[in-house]
């Protein structure tokens, strides 16, 4: 109940009220005790003078207790009072509630003496006649300037009491009254301020549990009214600025969860703060698990660990191309301590350098093989001019032997350009599909027809299996019989006698998969991931001739089909290649 503002206001209130009250009833009753017997006492003087007045012609008369006696019953049964009439001498000549002849004498008592002394006695006392405490109320009855007697009137104190109480009563009883009223006043006044202050709890509640919509308005212009207004402004206020920066916050996220480069921020205890998904990617780790991490079990490379350490010890960018153990991605890290923030941190930023790694690999490749390519049939070239210049051309079996081979070399010349400008043009598009309905089998058959001589004089099984209900294919027939004349050629020089050459299509969910599987040399592992770079051969292949640009062209060929092209192998156990083309959906 304390803990409620409306009890903290309106209990001390009303206490203070009651003790208000209580003090003022007290004051008030003893304040209206006095005033009642005030005029208790005027009452009775009163009274007691009409007595004296009554009885005096009889005192002057020398009355008796049989003429005086029933008077005075009269006068207190009129008067509800005990009245009694004393001689000058005390002796008492009647009285309303007992016998005069029964009553001793009366000039010693009190209210007798002082009314004899000074015109008026009060007196309240035991009663010895009554047993019971009276108030007691005397004039003295004169006649010709002569005392000739006491009139008496007299009321129990218990009649008194019982009417200072009833007024005692009444007077708590409004006292109470009033202090109810005031408590129910208290607790109006004090539910009306809560209730406002019960909004103003429930609005920061919200605002606290990120709520900002919420306001309250008050009708009242009282303090409490200008405290919700300037809720309500702030509210207003919160809001605006959070919008701002959720806008902020989505915009930077939206460039760190697109952007291609890697970005982990680390604070003062060399933690991760913040971590998006291209620098999770190039650590191999999930986003939301390094979130709060140590760096170095996040970065796990102790060449990026000693780029931010020393980022970290010096205050200066630091920056190193580096490749992450175990996984081989290239990396630029640059270091770069946050300066003008309230956390002092480093911000990592990982560039991935892979692709230009592997294409600047790919260009000294291709200048090492097209160089390579070039020399053999140029240095030919150059020694059958050197022999033709030094007496060849005088024997014409001879040079004409050697102009057989010059042209032979011309050709693969001729050959390896030709090749070069077809896979330039297919790379870049120039060369249109023409693309229609085709069986499987018109793609297959024809380069296994062609190659199956070839295959028979190297003692080669070269077999075709093709499952029935092969669906179509939306290709361009030609092109594809290139990519498998060259896949089918490749298996039959690369297989060794009383070898197999196997040619097979099924289909795979919207595709169809067509596999070329010899039993030869196989490919090596370090091989296999290059096999479809232009000039790219192995050891096994630079013994068998060729331009190197066979398989780079069947790639592009089934790229532009919309198609996948890969490889298996186990070495010396023999290769699979596999085409997967899109098939064509019946209508």
């Amino acid at each position: 109940m304390f803990r409620s503002i409306r009890w903290r206001i309106a209990i001390p209130y009303t206490a203070l009220i009651l003790l208000a009250t209580a003090a003022l009833t007290v004051y008030f009753s003893g304040f209206m005790r006095q005033t009642h017997l005030a005029d208790l006492r005027a009452q009775l003087t009163s009274e007691a003078r009409l007595v004296g007045e009554a009885v005096a012609p009889l005192l002057v008369e020398g009355g008796t207790v049989e003429t005086i006696d029933p008077l005075v019953k009269r006068w207190g049964e009129l008067l509800e009072a005990r009245v009694t009439v004393i001689r000058a001498s005390g002796v008492v000549l009647g009285d309303s509630h007992e016998h005069p002849a029964a009553m001793g004498n009366h000039l010693g008592r009190p209210e007798v003496q002082q009314a004899l002394a000074d015109g008026l006695g009060i007196s309240t006392r035991h009663s010895r006649t009554m047993d019971y405490e009276m108030l007691y109320v005397a004039v003295p009855v004169e006649a010709d300037g002569q005392i000739m007697g006491i009139a008496r009137v007299a009321l129990p104190r218990t009649r008194i009491e019982t009417s200072v109480a009833r007024l005692r009563c009444t007077v708590v009883v409004a006292s109470l009254l009033t202090a109810l009223l005031a408590g129910l006043l208290a607790l109006l006044i004090a539910g009306q301020l809560t209730r406002s202050l019960r909004g103003l709890t429930h609005l920061a509640e919200r605002l606290a549990r990120g709520d900002l919509d919420g306001r309250i308005y008050l009708s009242s212009q009282d303090e409490v009214g200008r405290l919700a207004d300037a809720f309500n402004r702030m509210a207003t206020e919160i809001q605006t600025q959070m919008e701002s920066l959720a806008d902020q916050r989505n915009a930077l996220t939206a460039v760190l969860t697109h952007m291609a480069d890697g970005v982990v921020i680390t604070g003062e205890e060399m933690r991760v703060r913040l971590m998006n998904p291209a620098a999770a990617r190039m650590l191999g780790l999930s986003e939301g698990a390094a979130t709060g991490e140590s760096f170095v079990a996040v970065a796990r490379d102790h060449q990026v660990v000693e780029l931010w350490r020393r980022c970290q010890e010096s205050g200066e960018e630091q920056s190193e191309t580096v490749e992450i153990v175990g996984q081989g991605p290239f990396l630029r890290v640059v270091a770069t301590p946050l300066r003008g923030t309230p956390q002092t941190g480093c911000l990592v930023l990982l560039q991935d350098l892979t692709q230009i790694h592997r294409l600047e690999t790919v260009r000294r490749d291709f200048i090492s093989n097209i160089s390579h390519e070039l020399r053999t049939p140029l240095a030919s070239l150059k020694a059958l001019v050197d022999t033709l210049y030094n007496g060849a051309l005088d024997d014409p079996p001879a040079a004409r032997r050697f102009l057989e081979r010059m042209e032979t070399e011309v050709d693969a010349l001729t050959q390896m350009v030709r090749e070069l400008l077809e896979l330039s043009r297919i790379e870049s598009g120039q060369v249109p599909l023409h693309l229609e309905p085709t069986l499987v089998s018109d793609i297959v058959l024809p380069p296994v027809e062609r190659l199956r001589l070839q295959a028979e004089r190297a003692g080669l099984r070269l077999t075709v299996d093709l499952l029935p209900g092969l669906p179509l294919l939306l290709a361009d027939a030609e092109r594809m019989r290139q990519v498998f004349t060259n896949l089918i050629h490749n298996a039959i020089k690369f297989t060794p006698p009383e070898g197999q050459v196997t040619i097979s299509a099924k289909a795979n969910g919207d595709a169809v998969i067509i596999s070329v599987t010899d039993s030869g040399v196989g490919i090596s592992f370090d091989d296999l991931p290059r096999i479809f770079e232009r000039f790219y051969k192995a050891d096994r292949a630079r013994s068998g001739g060729g331009t190197g640009l066979g398989l780079a062209i069947a790639k592009h060929i089934v790229l532009a089909h919309g198609g996948r092209i890969w490889a298996t192998s186990v070495e010396r156990e023999g290769a699979t290649f596999y085409v997967a083309l899109p098939a064509l959906t019946p209508r």
